[in-house]
């Protein structure tokens, strides 16, 4: 685990000065920046609209009276995509704005049930519940 998030760590930000800089000898570096201010500045807009979209949902999941659990991902990938946008790129612009469209999301969503399914077969996850109530 360790090391891929090391290489993610390494390689994102390598692949983001790559594109930033082929992007900019192209449009130019007030362009490039103009893109990155725009992106973000939309990303923080449309994260914030998505946001409140999943807590109705989560609002609504609990007031049926069932656990909110797509809703929770769908919310958690939000935020994720949102997180992305503010980070200057266009990598994580790509990933970030495919995480607040919700047909995409749900692919993301998908992935993230499935895999955890499978660790959960594995034996690779354990979950523990704990209560406030007393005997």
């Amino acid at each position: 685990m360790f090391l891929k998030l090391f290489s993610l760590f390494l390689i994102i930000p390598l692949v983001e000065l790559y594109l930033l800089l082929k992007i900019g000898g192209i449009i130019g570096a007030f362009n490039t920046v103009l893109v990155i201010f725009i992106t973000a500045t939309i990303g923080a807009y449309l994260a914030k609209s998505q946001g409140f979209l999943v807590l109705r949902k989560i609002q609504e999941a609990n007031r049926q009276g069932y656990m909110p659990g797509n809703e929770l991902l769908r919310g958690l990938f939000a935020l994720i995509g949102g997180f992305a946008l503010l980070t200057p790129g266009f990598l994580t612009d790509a990933i970030g704005f495919s995480m607040l469209i919700p047909q995409i999301r749900e692919i993301y969503v998908g992935i993230a049930k499935e895999t955890l399914r499978k660790k959960i077969e594995r034996g690779d996850v354990q979950m523990h519940m704990y209560t406030n109530f007393r005997p």
